[in-house]
């Protein structure tokens, strides 16, 4: 009798189907928006960042399109956005079905490791059991089935190991502009693929990238990681004592009226560092899900480049109209319906955007982020 019962609980669809609500209730998105794109200058600044522009032309922000995504799986309740105490009012014009107390708000810019945990201490006050993704809000990815699937495979593992579990993304070329991730030892225990991650590696020279290609053994960095709210706040506790001992201090206050005024005292004294560097290259509980996503960062002018489609000239003109005669490997913006006319410009960015002229050589876009823009 006990078993027939048992087994009735076990096939029992409203059952299975309570189990799975309750985890779904338990998984949080969080989209980190506070960025600046400094990189996507003169089209990005820090009044309008390249978050909250429609960089590909589709009618759609970057914020918006990764909002969309998630919103499609997770209840509206379970996700928040991430952002700096100058970007709300851009947010709520944005998305206007996030509830204000989504807004996860930044009072200063100390990089994303003191943001990270903010939001770890947050969640977890709303629920012990929480497990959280922190996504970029301005990545494309085009392959959604594919990424929803591998997000929903990584909180089923964190659920239930402490861990934190990062994606990484199938390189397909040598890529100097991004950290690589050096897989260590399969785990076989999953019915998904997943590897312990047996180093982080900084942004490489070109011939290293290229040995990293060959070996078949790294993969991109695209900063999306998944981890228990308790797991990660552990890994704060061991590696980055300072920031966790001055946000704990608040563990009480989180989701109450005293929020507010706690973090815009305290945050402010956190250390600036990235969560890369003060936990996940220290951590010894890191895994990665390999995966094929159709993913760009959009880091740059140059990784928007190789993303969009080309003319037989190799060239990319986001808007305006062109006559590029002799003219190859640029990226265009200019003004819709301004004419622009170029002869033997080859590998060049020109936006004309913002009161603001660039012209710049694409091998050197590195340096536009360092521009004096007054």
């Amino acid at each position: 009798m006990e078993f027939d019962l048992l087994f009735s609980e076990l096939i029992n669809p409203d059952i299975l189907t309570k189990q799975m609500n309750k985890q779904m209730r338990n998984n949080y998105i969080t989209i980190m928006a506070g960025g600046i794109g400094s990189r996507f200058w003169p089209s990005s600044s820090e009044e309008r960042p390249k978050q909250f522009l429609d960089i590909l032309g589709m009618g759609k922000s970057l914020l918006q399109l990764t909002f969309e995504r998630f919103s499609k799986v997770y209840p509206l309740e379970n996700i928040f956005i991430v952002t700096n105490k100058r970007y709300k009012n851009l947010v709520l014009e944005q998305i206007p079905l996030i509830a204000e107390d989504r807004i996860i708000i930044e009072p200063s810019r100390n990089n994303t490791a003191p943001s990270v945990a903010y939001t770890s201490f947050k969640i977890f006050s709303l629920n012990k059991d929480a497990n959280i993704v922190m996504a970029p809000s301005d990545h494309v990815i085009l392959k959604e089935t594919e990424f929803l699937e591998h997000i929903k495979n990584a909180f089923n593992f964190v659920s239930s190991n402490n861990a934190l579990v990062t994606l990484g993304i199938l390189p397909n070329r040598p890529d100097t502009g991004y950290g690589y991730i050096e897989l260590g030892e399969k785990n076989v225990n999953e019915d998904f693929e997943l590897y312990k991650v047996r180093s982080f590696k900084e942004k490489p020279d070109l011939e290293t990238a290229k040995t990293y290609i060959e070996s078949k053994n790294f993969l991109w960095n695209a900063g999306i990681f998944v981890w228990k709210a308790k797991s990660i706040l552990k890994a704060y506790q061991k590696y980055a004592p300072d920031i966790y001992n001055i946000l704990s201090k608040g563990e009480k206050l989180y989701n109450t009226k005293k929020e507010k005024s706690f973090i815009e005292t305290n945050y402010p004294l956190t250390k600036k560092i990235s969560v890369d560097f003060a936990i996940m290259e220290k951590a010894d509980n890191i895994y990665t899900i390999p995966a094929d996503i159709g993913w760009s960062d959009l880091g740059t002018w140059n990784s928007l480049h190789a993303f969009l489609e080309k003319d037989k000239n190799n060239n990319v003109l986001l808007s305006g109209k062109g006559l590029l005669s002799d003219s190859k490997d640029n990226i265009i913006k200019v003004a819709p319906g301004k004419k622009i006319v170029t002869k033997d410009l080859n590998g060049f960015i020109v936006i004309d955007e913002n009161n603001t002229l660039l012209i710049y050589p694409k091998n050197k876009e590195q340096e536009i982020k360092d521009i004096d823009k007054r």
